[in-house]
């Protein structure tokens, strides 16, 4: 294995993460942008209001989108087996 394998081995394991992550951390990002537009326009200052809908809205998104990303993990995980039994 040479720097040209691994540094493709890093990549290809950000992208898989930054897939797998995605989906729930856009999700939580755009409801506590939309939770603390109300809260600016209503003067409501609650710590804790943000807490539940994004928990709630992050469990919606990964039981929607879980099959996608398992199969991002399946395939990376493949394709690492397969250079281990290749050799790299």
């Amino acid at each position: 294995m040479n720097e040209v394998d691994a540094l493709e081995m890093v990549r290809s394991a950000i992208w898989t993460i930054l897939i797998g992550a995605g989906p729930a951390v856009a999700a939580a990002m755009a409801v506590g942008i939309i939770i603390a537009l109300v809260q600016a326009l209503t003067q409501i200052q609650e710590v804790t209001l943000t807490f539940i809908p994004k928990i709630v809205v992050i469990l919606l998104v990964t039981l929607l989108t879980g099959s996608f990303i398992g199969s991002q993990i399946f395939a990376f995980t493949e394709e690492v087996y397969g250079r281990i039994t290749t050799g790299f």
